[in-house]
């Protein structure tokens, strides 16, 4: 029933189109984008009249583009994607016979004239009917040149009668604080119409925080509780075990604030903070969320000093992994100042949330993986158990988990058996695993297949973007005023920096535990 029932839900495919990546050597390409194409490709997804344009610098031909991609793909389907563990080769090969390639320099103008006659070319030979995505796969440098050389080559200009679409897929970071990032939205918005914009996370790829909105909006039990007077604090993590590995010369620069915060962790919070949208099209669901984010700001009178922790990894070890010191990693400056963990705590001034906390949290080298929105319910008055051996009651708490296993758990108190009255704590777990044909995917399935039929939802609009960096600026003017202010180290391995336990015990109330 799960498989069927899922089928029916998505049964059509896309419709004709073309889709450029630029930055097509990249490790996002191959890990993610093209087994997501794969992956669309084998359930009926992708459009039979499709055609895939690789750009990048590094001289090769296409086909050993195409084979350089088939390894990434094998590697993905072994590992992650079918029952058996091996390639679709029906699907594979029908994917492989419509990509190119195009060795080229992103800055020269000579590179666009050669898209559009590829484009050409492929709406007569593949029947795409001119409809085109371009998947900006680069450094977030090239953003704003790339779409104005689009523009330039008449590359972004859609048919009037409401054929040859083009939308472009923007990866983040989508600026590094709110100036940078009103500035690229001014950039881009010159050139492009917001309706072409996909502002893409891969972090709304995923089942469950899809169904956040479901889970709220459709269920009677939960929505006539979700609010200020039933729920005591709300908690989000995002908890990698990974330290920055590879990539210290952008993490350096960037930081767990600039890195997560306004993308990840606040889309978790907006879609856990929206009110409800009067429909489910893209615009009213965006508008919800944008208010939910507009009305947000840091706690404890907006007070940085007060309201945001942040911490840096040491050395350590756990689970049988030993971790170097941020500082000792590569491309990372010996006196960095670099946070790598950073938590906070936020209030939405509106009629469903005032007074009530939000406490965030994400870092690297941390003790277990995990991403997760808590729910922590007021306690039922204790009046009732007052001559009992009762001694505290149970707070239920709503935990819908994110990664490494997608589910939903809720935990509340229960008499334990025997002749006294006692309490203990117990759970309810819902794994989607358990109850519906959850394919494996790069999380990057959803939202491919939605730009090419036109569905913003799970992207953001300008106005997120800058809502949400507009909340955390304080912080990050204080942390660049004063770099070393309130930066506590942790041991790898670990749940974090003591000041982050702090932040929550001021208010008497601690951190779920990583498990």
């Amino acid at each position: 029933m799960a498989a069927e029932q899922q089928s029916q839900e998505r049964s059509e495919s896309a419709p004709p189109c073309a889709m450029v990546i630029f930055g097509a050597s990249g490790d996002l390409t191959k890990r993610l984008l093209v087994p997501a194409l794969y992956n669309l490709k084998r359930t009926g997804l992708l459009p039979e009249q499709f055609y895939l344009l690789g750009v990048d610098r590094m001289e090769r031909d296409v086909e050993e583009f195409r084979k350089d991609l088939a390894g990434a793909v094998d590697s993905f389907a072994r590992n992650r994607s079918t029952e058996s563990g091996q390639l679709d080769s029906v699907a594979w090969d029908g994917l492989a016979g419509a990509i190119d390639y195009l060795a080229a320099d992103f800055g020269d103008a000579k590179t666009f004239e050669i898209i559009a006659e590829r484009l050409e070319r492929a709406a007569r030979e593949h029947g795409t009917e001119g409809n085109a995505l371009f998947y900006l796969a680069v450094a977030d440098r090239f953003f704003a040149p790339l779409v104005g050389k689009l523009g330039e080559a008449g590359l972004t200009r859609e048919g009037d009668d409401g054929k040859g679409w083009r939308r472009v897929i923007i990866e983040k970071p989508f600026g590094h604080d709110y100036a940078s990032a009103h500035a690229l939205n001014s950039s881009i918005l010159e050139t492009l119409d917001e309706t072409q914009i996909y502002r893409i996370d891969h972090y709304l790829g995923k089942e469950t925080v899809q169904n956040i909105m479901v889970f709220r909006f459709a269920n009677g039990i939960f929505e006539p509780l979700w609010n200020r007077d039933h729920i005591d604090h709300i908690q989000i993590t995002v908890a990698e075990t990974v330290g920055v590995e590879q990539r210290g010369g952008f993490y350096d620069r960037a930081g767990a604030l600039r890195d997560m915060v306004p993308n990840h962790l606040f889309q978790l919070l907006s879609m856990t903070a929206m009110e409800p949208p009067n429909n489910f099209s893209a615009d009213a669901v965006r508008t919800e969320k944008v208010k939910a984010l507009g009305a947000a700001h840091l706690a404890d009178g907006g007070d940085p000093r007060l309201s945001g922790v942040r911490g840096q990894y040491a050395a350590g070890a756990a689970a049988g992994r030993s971790y170097r010191a941020y500082r000792e990693e590569p491309n990372v400056a010996p006196t960095s100042t670099t946070e790598t963990f950073v938590a906070m705590k936020l209030n939405i001034d509106n009629w469903r949330w005032a007074g009530m906390p939000f406490y965030l949290r994400t870092g690297k080298a941390l003790k277990r993986r995990a991403s997760e929105i808590v729910v922590q319910f007021k306690r039922a008055p204790f009046s009732l158990f007052r001559d009992t051996p009762v001694d505290r009651m149970t707070a239920n708490r709503l935990t819908l988990q994110i990664q490494p296993e997608e589910g939903i758990a809720m935990e509340f108190g229960a008499k334990i058996p025997g002749p006294r009255v006692s309490l203990g704590r117990v759970s309810m777990n819902f794994q989607y695993k358990d109850y519906f044909e959850v394919a494996p995917s790069t999380g990057y399935e959803t939202l491919v297949y939605d730009c090419m039929i036109g569905d913003a939802t799970l992207f953001q609009r300008a106005d997120s973007v800058e809502a949400g960096w507009s909340v955390v600026q304080p912080l990050i003017d204080l942390w660049t005023a004063e770099p070393n202010f309130n930066l506590q180290t942790y041991e790898a391995g670990s749940a974090g920096p003591q000041n982050a336990d702090e932040l929550l015990a001021r208010d008497g109330r601690v951190w779920r535990t990583l498990v």
